[in-house]
């Protein structure tokens, strides 16, 4: 039965007979054996393969077996005289499934650019780096699925393909079933006549679950979601995607301080998860990438979270010894080097600002007794700045309708919405997080490219 790699490194026993398979990552050759080092994917490192030249086919194996190719491999595994590995495996036979052209592959034993990867997307996912992120992506996913169910959340699919505007912002990607060489127009000729397409209005890609986790929410009390949403946001920047995932939780009977508890405790976990289920990977992280992986690490598991308010936020701001490049100004959102301040250089830990102004807010916030700012908090990470956002929902009818006016959106749109204020309205909070920028958080990648094995960006659609 076929090994994997990471379970031979960790607990293989020398005398033990094993069968790997996996792609070659160097050829060592000497006179009378050769040493191959092959990688599965399960671990950041690989299993020492000696090759003695009794082995049968040898001379013509190894000129087939070359950085990239791909091998089955059975042998006996014998203690390592090599420093930093504790057992290696002496082939006994070796099947080569398909070779890799030295000439031209393009991922030699050599450091490539983060920039050159992305252009070989289909390959990069074999590099050290690389496959040391997605092993700390699927490790972070395991952990909340693991968080929430604990709890008794209940997983919810929400749609991919909407009718409305989570955000209010309009940066959606428009999903149609017309022929774009003859769309047809409304009577005037001024817009298009949606009502003759596929659903029959228009419809949108998701930028969000969160309003259809508000339905399960009024049923189930907590629930969350997990899935792909998308911006339609022409930003080329190192923390922009056009689609990425989103971790949205929803509970009834909750107000903001549940929801901020909930949100510590979240990522408390998946931080703690993640350092026992790779720390091969984090260690690797730490040396290579970011030196200060394991201490924001250990920061966030033996922290409690700062709490502040908006307001209490701006007044330290003004007070800073530093000058900001954009303005500080109550009533203005708060700019990524703001938030990095206040997390990194003032409280020096993940910081949760709060009771943020309205007018700056999405319309389903709940409105403060002042009337001018809402229950929405933000938790702001050190060297990331706002990795969740969340707040209470308005569970007031006619102070929702009011909101949703005064944003200029049609509360015709929003019936549903609105009749889960009719029938049976409770309080209830709930927050999201970017799931990227988490894996950014995790391992200190600088560009959001690199923790997404197919990154969707403008004019960016390979693969």
């Amino acid at each position: 039965m076929t090994r994997r790699i990471v379970e031979l490194l960790r607990h293989g026993q020398p005398g033990e007979t094993v069968t790997i398979k996996g792609w070659v990552r160097t050829k060592r050759e000497q006179k009378e054996f050769s040493f191959v080092e092959v990688n599965d994917g399960s671990s950041l490192a690989g299993l020492q393969v000696v090759v003695n030249q009794t082995v049968s086919g040898y001379a013509e194996t190894i000129k087939r077996i070359n950085t990239g190719a791909s091998v089955e491999i059975a042998g006996t595994l014998v203690e390592s005289p090599a420093k930093g590995q504790r057992v290696e495996l002496k082939a006994d036979s070796i099947a080569v499934y398909g070779e890799a052209d030295p000439e031209t592959y393009p991922l030699q034993k050599k450091r490539h650019s983060f920039e050159f990867l992305r252009d070989i997307g289909h390959l990069r996912s074999r590099t050290n780096t690389l496959s040391a992120v997605f092993r700390v992506r699927n490790a972070a996913s395991t952990a909340i699925h693991q968080f929430f169910q604990e709890r008794g959340f209940l997983w919810v699919h929400t749609p991919i393909i909407s009718a409305s505007d989570c955000e209010g912002a309009g940066e959606m990607f428009t999903v149609t079933g017309f022929d774009l060489k003859q769309v047809p127009l409304t009577d005037d000729k001024k817009a298009v006549d949606y009502s003759k397409d596929f659903f029959g209005k228009h419809a949108y890609l998701t930028v969000s679950g969160q309003l259809e986790a508000e339905i399960m929410a009024m049923a189930f009390s907590n629930v969350y979601t997990f899935g792909p949403t998308f911006r339609a946001e022409n930003s080329n920047t190192s923390r922009h995607l056009a689609e990425f995932w989103m971790v949205e939780p929803e509970m009834a009977f909750c107000d903001l301080d549940g929801d901020m508890d909930l949100a510590e405790a979240f990522l408390k976990h998946i931080f703690k998860y993640v350092l026992e289920t790779c720390p091969e990977d984090m260690e690797f992280f730490n040396q290579r990438i970011d030196n200060s992986v394991l201490a924001t690490a250990d920061n966030i598991i033996n922290n409690e979270f700062a709490r502040v308010t908006y307001t209490e936020a701006i007044a330290l701001l003004e007070k800073a010894s530093k000058t900001f490049e954009y303005p500080v100004e109550w009533g203005l959102d708060l700019q990524s080097e703001h938030e990095r301040y206040l997390a990194e250089e003032h409280f020096k830990k993940p910081t949760i600002v709060t009771d943020y102004p309205a007018k700056i807010k999405a319309f389903y916030m709940r409105l403060n007794d002042d009337k001018n700012t809402v229950r929405a908090m933000d938790i702001l990470a050190p060297k990331i700045g706002e990795i969740i956002g969340g707040s209470q929902r308005e569970e007031r009818l006619d102070v929702l309708e009011r909101r949703i006016q005064a944003q200029g959106l049609d509360l015709a749109e929003y019936w549903w919405y609105l009749d889960l204020r009719r029938y049976g309205t409770v309080p209830h909070a709930g927050f999201g997080l970017g799931f990227e920028r988490l894996v950014q958080f995790l391992t200190g990648m600088g560009n959001i490219r690199d923790v997404i094995p197919f990154p969707r960006a403008p004019l960016d659609v390979e693969f």
